[in-house]
């Protein structure tokens, strides 16, 4: 029996607030997946997994990579006061070199960006060029549910 290892999830809202059923709005909630277009990252623990599949009507996820937790932090990276994430404020206040060690220690899931007083959410745009296929169904054809390693194309569109 081998230890199984968790794995980095970015999980993305892709669906509006309108006729949810009230359990479905409650692990939204609990995810801190408040509006269209936000973005969380989260282990693949089994609980969590199974808040991932009560949600896959409205949100995407899968493993993100080490490059899209960094470009998060650099362009969608914010502080509780609402301010950029820098270089300078990941040295002084977080104790970490860079962006790009913060990065490698949410990536290996030694620290999250709740205990480091920083916004748990990526609030993002609406991809570049629009979805591949209708919002409304199941990934390979359409945007929700499961995606792997296909999340990181869909977070660098909507960077």
């Amino acid at each position: 029996m081998g230890k199984k290892t968790s794995k980095l999830m970015a999980v993305l809202r892709l669906r509006g607030r309108v006729t949810i059923r009230g359990e479905i709005e409650d692990t939204l909630k609990l995810l801190r997946l408040h509006k269209k277009n936000h973005a969380i990252l989260m282990s693949n623990e089994p609980s969590k997994l199974g808040m991932f599949k009560k949600i896959k009507d409205y949100a995407t996820w899968g493993e993100v990579t080490l490059e899209s937790v960094e470009r998060l932090l650099k362009k969608r990276g914010r502080t509780i006061g609402n301010m950029r994430l820098n270089d300078n404020y990941v040295k002084e206040k977080l104790g970490y070199k860079s962006i790009s060690e913060l990065a490698k220690a949410i990536y290996n899931l030694e620290t999250n960006l709740q205990n480091l007083g920083l916004k748990p959410v990526f609030r993002l745009h609406p991809p570049k060029g629009g979805f591949r296929g209708p919002v409304k169904k199941a990934y390979p054809t359409g945007q929700l549910g499961y995606r792997g390693e296909d999340i990181n194309e869909l977070i660098e569109k909507m960077g």
